[in-house]
């Protein structure tokens, strides 16, 4: 069995001695154009020629939670697309978004600038039933998302294509119930894959269904929001804020708006990162079953796009 090893950004030697402890005897190598072909890949972002060059591939895991860069190239026939099912991400994801909740519902934005300014300020408590949640997408991450919010006994709404029952989340499912989703939501965090079907899902229409006084958090891909349509609805006052870690452009341009609006929180794409030794022991593991011809967790449906 032999492995390749490419990921682009990615130091290999520590992932390449992970999975030799993890598959003692595996051949596994970082990729070079011109390598021999490999019977399973490990990939961030790989070249076009990387995947030309391996048409034997039975299986290329993602290191990543999201697929879409990967599923935009010409894939091996024979390939399965494995993504990570968890590997510590969801718990990371959670954090995030209830600090980011947190945050703007204790208004503590605010309190940071009259700090600044040296000033000791007092704001009304606001009240957790006016600040419902929507989570849109309930795969591994906002599953853990939705459940987590509602520790903190927060209305959560959840939308999914296909019906879920989460204890304590009111969920929504179906293109037919987006619209109503929407209108009873205040918080929006949106965790969905990014596909044809929801690629500018978070556009004018869309986002000016949520309640007045709404708040964006986009944690999932940065082509899911219309930069633009996002900015006039906060300078409208239609929206109150957002917190933006994902961006159609990565690191995002310094001349881009998002820096310097006054209503946006930008973070640097750090919500969940991968987390090397819990990828490596997952992956592994799902390489050494296929190789007994078991079933997988995982496996990308390619017509589906997740």
């Amino acid at each position: 069995m032999r492995i390749t090893f490419c990921c682009s950004q990615t130091n290999a030697g520590p992932w390449l001695s992970g999975f030799r402890a993890e598959i003692p005897g595996v051949d596994i190598s970082e990729w070079a154009a011109g390598a021999p072909e490999a019977d399973y890949a490990v990939v961030w972002a790989p070249p076009q020629q990387f995947l030309d060059e391996q048409p034997g591939l039975r299986g290329i895991f993602n290191i990543g939670a999201g697929v879409d860069a990967l599923l935009q190239l010409k894939l091996p026939p024979a390939a399965k697309v494995v993504r990570l099912d968890d590997a510590g991400m969801s718990v990371q994801m959670a954090e995030f978004v209830c600090h980011a909740v947190i945050r703007h519902f204790r208004e503590f934005d605010g309190y940071e600038q009259d700090v600044a300014l040296g000033k000791w300020s007092y704001r009304k408590p606001r009240l957790r039933t006016d600040f419902p949640v929507g989570v849109m997408g309930l795969g591994v991450l906002g599953e853990r998302v939705a459940r987590s919010v509602a520790q903190f006994d927060f209305p959560v709404n959840g939308w999914s294509r296909s019906g879920k029952s989460i204890d304590g989340v009111r969920v929504f499912c179906g293109a037919s119930q987006l619209h109503g989703f929407l209108a009873a939501t205040r918080v929006l965090v949106c965790l969905l894959p990014l596909t044809p079907d929801t690629r500018d899902i978070m556009d004018h229409e869309m986002l000016s269904l949520l309640r007045p006084g709404g708040y964006v958090i986009n944690v999932a891909r940065g082509a899911h929001l219309v930069d633009s349509d996002l900015i006039a609805l906060l300078d409208s006052g239609h929206l109150a804020g957002a917190t933006l870690d994902v961006f159609r452009t990565e690191p995002l341009p310094a001349e881009h708006p998002f820096w310097r609006h006054p209503k946006i929180t930008v973070t640097p794409h750090t919500s969940a990162r991968t987390l090397r030794e819990e990828s490596i022991a997952q992956i592994a593991g799902k390489i050494l079953a296929l190789q007994r011809g078991e079933p997988v967790a995982g496996v990308v449906d390619l017509a589906r796009g997740y």
